[in-house]
């Protein structure tokens, strides 16, 4: 089974004809020979997925999970009960959790079995996921980062250790993965899931959601995450769409590599071919915007190092957190900044179904000890290569990545879908029809998986 998707695997679980502790135990000896080279898991929970695959088997509603012993991981800054939960730091007590993160209760209900937690950059602040355990790697090139902060997440999923994983995403965290390793990543609007993790989920603009290779397992997987039936289907949009495309990065003069410009030009074009009303146009992004997202990214980090001894973290964490004390005392955590600028995206939204952009701004950055360098290096990079996404952490809408061709670098295309509040289905609805149109490899090619 390994290489299914998790819908595959589900189905044949319900029926009786794949035994779920079969399917974690391949998938378990999938991510001891490949995590070597990848880097994506921090920690194997092994002996204790087979035994929970051993119950699953045993459960009297597993013909009805709709998740049925589906290898899942999830994110090192969750909960999962009697593990360690780091977040990608030493500073980090090295004690079990004693619960379930609602999330996580919400997936094992559904019949997943978490198999690990996947790697994180410190205190989940970045863009790329090296810490202080190792490194993450992108499965299609292992030169280059599989993005962050969920890279760990996105690494196995595109390296087939599983077919799902959990991330979440407080500027981009899921999105930028997706687009670097070549998934569906997908974020909610505001409060449709549990977002309890850290301080206070950065001001509120970290959101959880699904990393997978496929919009029906990303549909499935966000379904049990919300608590609801998962749909049978997912179906592309009944009528025509008002689509707009925009090939120009939200800050001014940001370089923007070619590949990922045309990917959403082509997108656009190929919905404007299925019938679509697609128009060349950019959102209303304010410069005024940088300031409240700098200091909610700074900000938060600081309040999730509260607990720790910040004498443990890295230096360039301890750096940004310094800022966050700064961007505090200055009074720059404002609820009326975002308030300001979701009224102003909604109003762009009235005109507009969903837009369209790049999901990067160039190829991956080097997978990298990007812990031992300067903070201000960080930065740069980070903000260079992936600055797509924080707009809509700080409006609160609904965003997802999905799969555009490829890169000459070797790398995958992406795109960013966005729709206004309430979204998340049309954004389903939208991405299953660019699937159909134009299918995409799931896998990287270190991949040799079951035809079955």
């Amino acid at each position: 089974m390994l290489g299914q998707p998790a819908t595959v695997i589900a189905s044949r679980v319900r029926a009786g004809e794949a035994d779920p502790v079969a399917v974690v135990r391949e998938h378990l000896e999938w991510i001891e020979a490949a995590n070597g080279r990848v880097g994506a898991f921090e920690r194997l929970r092994g002996e204790r997925a087979l035994e929970e695959a051993e119950s699953l088997s045993r459960r009297p509603d597993l013909a009805a999970l709709p998740l049925a012993g589906v290898p899942v991981g999830i994110k090192d800054n969750v909960c999962i009960a009697g593990e360690p939960m780091r977040v990608g730091t030493a500073a980090m007590p090295d004690s079990p959790c004693e619960s379930d993160h609602e999330i996580v209760r919400r997936l094992r209900q559904a019949g997943a079995i978490p198999v690990g937690t996947t790697r994180v950059p410190e205190l989940c602040i970045w863009a790329s996921a090296d810490n202080a355990f190792g490194v993450a790697r992108n499965p299609w090139d292992p030169a280059r980062t599989p993005g962050g902060s969920s890279g760990g997440s996105a690494a196995a999923v595109a390296s087939a250790m599983v077919p799902i994983a959990h991330g979440n995403d407080g500027l981009g965290s899921i999105r930028i993965p997706a687009a670097c390793c070549g998934l569906v990543g997908f974020k909610p609007g505001s409060g449709v899931l549990p977002s309890e993790f850290g301080a206070h989920a950065w001001f509120g603009m970290a959101e959880s959601g699904p990393l997978a290779t496929t919009v029906t397992d990303a549909s499935l997987m966000f379904d049990v995450m919300v608590g609801r039936p998962p749909a049978v289907e997912v179906r592309p949009p009944d009528g025509t769409l008002r689509i707009a495309v925009s090939l120009r990065a939200p800050l001014p003069a940001t370089p923007l590599d070619s590949g990922y410009r045309d990917a959403a030009r082509k997108v656009g074009e190929l919905l404007s071919d299925s019938r679509h009303h697609v128009e060349i146009t950019d959102p209303p992004y304010p410069v005024r915007n940088t300031i409240p997202v700098l200091a909610r990214w700074f900000a938060g980090p600081m309040e999730d190092a509260k607990a720790l001894d910040v004498d443990r973290l890295e230096p360039r964490t301890r750096r940004h957190v310094g800022m966050g004390r700064l961007m505090t005392r200055l009074g720059l955590i404002r609820k009326s900044d975002a308030q300001w600028w979701r009224r102003k995206a909604a109003a762009f939204f009235e005109a507009h179904d969903v837009l369209i952009t790049p999901a990067l701004a160039a190829p991956p950055i080097p997978a990298a000890a990007w812990s031992k360098r300067s903070w201000i290096s960080n930065i740069a990079a980070n903000v260079m290569y992936a600055p797509f996404s924080a707009p809509w952490n700080l409006a609160g809408f609904p965003a997802m990545v999905v799969p555009a061709g490829m890169h000459p670098a070797g790398v995958p295309l992406s795109v960013q879908l966005v729709a206004g509040p309430g979204g998340e289905d049309l954004l389903f609805s939208l991405a299953r029809q660019i699937e159909m149109l134009r299918p995409w490899t799931r896998h990287a090619p270190m991949v040799e998986t079951d035809p079955t």
